[in-house]
């Protein structure tokens, strides 16, 4: 592994930025309430100014300015820059929003005039997450505060589990990766990210773990499509190269065991996440 996120660049930049494009609008309806539990927890005020890490195609970023109206001021900073193209289209009519693409452990924030770092499953993916954050309270001001989530425990993420199980029964296993490299799960053990925010200079920390029904719109067939498209059951079909008759058999098993999540309000996803704040210095 790399100490800076050239890999991730890519990885967001090439196809799994723009299939995150391309499914915006239900990627973001599904998480909307992990989002919810971002900006409750860091209860932004009209005028104060934020920078969103890891901003994507901009929903954290457009809600957090609703937050902070025109007085207030949202940076969100990504480092694909086809996933923020998305975002600047988004945002064209707003006034208080900026973009950039940014390599959060390089990129020199103007972090003194800030008020909030939030983040919505924005920091799991820094190569070298204490050098990262310590990049981004460079020069902070007086008293500033962090929130952000990431996915907890693996095992209670099934929207993960089962489409990674559904692709290893159809194709085969790819190589197995460090769970605490770079990548969704990276921040799911709550004692080692807290020290990671210690090393990096925050105090003040408090962690929540939460369990949450994620909320995919549509039908049945349309989550079982979201969930197939994107993540480890795409990951699994690219790396053995398979074809369409195996993604719609790896498609076929997933929905079978998603039809357990269906409900009068639609399929709801048992997640669990973890909540994380702190404060600098």
């Amino acid at each position: 592994m790399t100490l800076d996120n050239s890999d991730q660049a890519e990885f967001w930049t090439t196809s799994a930025g723009q299939k995150w494009v391309e499914q915006q609008e239900m990627l973001d309806a599904f998480m909307q309430p992990v989002l919810d539990g971002v900006l409750d927890r860091a209860a932004l005020r009209p005028g104060q100014r934020v920078l969103d890490i890891g901003c994507g195609t901009g929903a954290s970023t457009l809600q957090a300015a609703d937050h902070v109206g025109g007085d207030g001021f949202v940076f969100g900073a990504d480092i694909s820059p086809t996933m923020l193209a998305h975002a600047k289209t988004r945002a064209a009519t707003v006034r208080n929003i900026a973009f950039q693409i940014a390599d959060a452990s390089e990129y020199a924030f103007d972090t003194a005039t800030y008020d909030h770092l939030i983040s919505r499953f924005g920091v799991m993916f820094f190569a070298d997450p204490v050098a990262a954050f310590q990049n981004l309270i460079i020069g902070w001001k007086q008293v500033a505060h962090v929130t952000f989530a990431s996915w907890g425990q693996i095992q209670k993420n099934p929207w993960f589990t089962i489409a990674a199980q559904a692709a290893k029964e159809e194709l085969g296993a790819p190589p197995a990766v460090d769970p605490d490299a770079p990548g969704p799960f990276a921040f799911r053990d709550v004692a080692r990210v807290t020290d990671i925010l210690k090393d990096a200079g925050f105090c003040d920390l408090s962690a929540d773990v939460v369990a949450i029904d994620l909320t995919p719109p549509g039908t049945l067939q349309e989550v079982t499509r979201m969930a197939t498209s994107v993540g480890p059951a795409a990951r699994t079909v690219e790396y053995f190269q398979g074809t369409p008759e195996d993604a719609a058999a790896i498609a076929a098993r997933v929905e079978r065991e998603f039809a357990a999540f269906q409900t009068d309000q639609g399929v709801r996803v048992p997640s669990e996440i973890n909540f994380f704040q702190a404060r600098h210095p």
